[in-house]
């Protein structure tokens, strides 16, 4: 009992430190985007988007790596004496350095080759895309290279770290952003040289943090022939679900600029910009939670692993629903207000990608469950193959002379589709009780989400625009799904709980008022 209130007590104190750095990064990310879309012009910052969508083509590596390393570690430090991190630390940074060799040979290759050939620029443009592309992949390369100084941070949970970095992050783009509006050089060359200027610069701070803070994350350049074996295996399976990841995402992106052109990867751009920084709310208490689902597979606790699943799922889904809802309603407003020149398709981009990030916000602790069990052969199969129909789909529509948000409409139903299908692998690889889950998260919180956002659309519909039915359709929406989420998305300890600490601030603030008024 004790060992649970510790881990809630730290999922709690982690996930409110990266609830900081994002309140932080948001505010900042909001306003170099729109400064930096007036800077570039449309037409720029969609060949910023399209070409660094291009490079991160190659991130499924560095995001199958980040995956298993996390994994990997969190299951070393879950064994307590009879694990040996330093070990599993030094084969994952050889097996990153052997990947970053291979990412620089496709990039230079195949991805240049297609960049000059397939892309669609215009035609005094090129020249800055392939200098883009090239500090892209340097950057990229640098990233994949540091995963395990990363993985090692989550695996440990020192959100911390991750949050006091991120201010120096944010406070150096808010600098980029004020050289770019002074340089007289091609302003798209010299945005992509900062920002990679400055990813190295945190890659080095990171690096530098985990070989003071923990001594186990030493590269001693041996190789362990067993736990690589099993660390590339899992790589191997795990790609065939990340490649299916760009596909959806990044491909979707390449296609979207075959066909429409730049100005719509622009809009494409902004609308993925809003969502990420809403949706760093409900990835940071998701960032917070994975190494503890993790380290209870590992310590044999099915059942602690399996709550885990359950609360994550369900308060991912309903954090980021208090957030997106009102921005999916005030979508026009809010982008007209946050950006002078709003690119077309903006807005119903944003709604639909908010949507998808919903479902996705289920799954993901589904995902880590998966993980952490390390069968993930059959998994990746199934549901990479489901998602990377997303893109062959599009492109058809497209060819049929469908609009552009028919990508994002497909890219949704196929959330749905696999979100259902992991819970079927689950049930038959680790006997996870689907039928529970989706009685308990998925049912409920679908529910939560119509009842919610019924009252704000009708308000919003009826309303004449302007600030004051933002503030209406704001208040509303959150008090709604605020309700909604407190009387049917959550148990009666769990509502305990939450009076119990209303209770005790209404409590200190009472006691401070009378303080205040005593001495008046």
């Amino acid at each position: 009992m004790s060992g649970t209130f510790e881990n809630n007590k730290r999922i709690a104190k982690n996930t409110l430190m990266l609830y900081l750095r994002m309140l932080f990064t948001m505010a900042v990310s909001f306003y170099t985007s729109r400064v930096v879309l007036q800077v570039l012009g449309v037409s720029d910052f969609g060949i910023y988007n399209v070409v660094g969508g291009l490079v991160t083509m190659f991130t499924f590596v560095s995001g199958a790596m980040t995956t298993a390393t996390q994994r990997f570690l969190s299951i070393e430090i879950g064994r307590g004496e009879g694990g040996d991190v330093r070990r599993m630390f030094s084969t994952a940074v050889m097996v990153h350095a052997l990947l970053g060799v291979a990412i620089i040979v496709a990039g230079e290759t195949a991805g240049v080759w297609f960049l000059n050939n397939y892309m669609n620029f215009p035609a005094d443009r090129y020249t800055a895309a392939n200098w883009v592309y090239q500090l892209s992949l340097a950057t990229f390369v640098i990233d994949v290279m540091s995963v395990p100084y990363n993985a090692a941070i989550i695996a440990y949970e020192r959100m911390k770290a991750f949050a006091y970095v991120s201010i120096v992050d944010v406070t150096l783009k808010l600098v980029v952003v004020y050289l770019l509006t002074l340089t007289t050089y091609d302003k798209l060359v010299v945005y992509a040289a900062l920002l990679g200027l400055i990813a190295v610069t945190i890659r080095v701070i990171y690096g530098f943090y985990c070989k003071r803070n923990f001594p186990q994350c030493r590269c001693d350049l041996k190789w362990d022939k067993a736990r690589g074996k099993g660390m590339m295996s899992f790589l191997g399976w795990n790609l065939i679900g990340s490649i299916a990841g760009v596909g959806k995402e990044q491909g979707i992106n390449v296609v979207l600029n075959i066909f429409f052109g730049s100005a719509v990867n622009a809009a494409r751009g902004v609308a993925y910009q809003a969502m990420n920084a809403i949706a760093g709310f409900a990835a940071n208490f998701q960032v917070a939670m994975n190494p503890q689902i993790i380290k209870s597979y590992a310590a044999g606790e099915r059942g602690d692993m399996y709550k885990l699943v359950f609360r994550g799922s369900k308060y991912s889904f309903m954090l980021l629903l208090v957030l997106s809802l009102p921005v999916a309603v005030e979508a026009p407003f809010i982008l007209g207000v946050w950006l002078k020149e709003v690119p077309e398709y903006t807005v119903v981009f944003l709604r639909l990608v908010l949507a998808t990030t919903l479902i996705d916000s289920l799954s993901n602790p589904l995902i880590t469950a998966m993980h952490a069990s390390g069968k993930v052969r059959d998994y990746q199969i199934v549901v990479g193959g489901l998602s990377l129909l997303t893109l062959p789909v599009a492109y058809v529509l497209f060819k049929l002379g469908y609009p552009p948000q028919a990508a994002m409409c497909v890219g949704l139903a196929m959330s749905v589709v696999c979100h259902f299908a992991r819970q079927l692998l689950l049930r038959h690889t680790i006997g996870f009780p689907m039928g529970l889950f989706l009685r308990t998260v998925s049912l409920r919180v679908f529910l939560i989400a119509v009842a919610s956002a019924l009252p704000p659309c009708a308000l919003g519909a009826a309303m004449n625009g302007g600030w004051g039915e933002f503030f209406a359709v704001c208040t509303v929406s959150v008090a709604c799904t605020v309700f909604f989420c407190y009387r049917f998305g959550m148990g009666t300890a769990e509502k305990e709980f939450v009076r119990g600490k209303l209770a005790g601030l209404l409590k200190i603030f009472s006691r401070h008022f009378t303080n205040e008024h005593k001495r008046d």
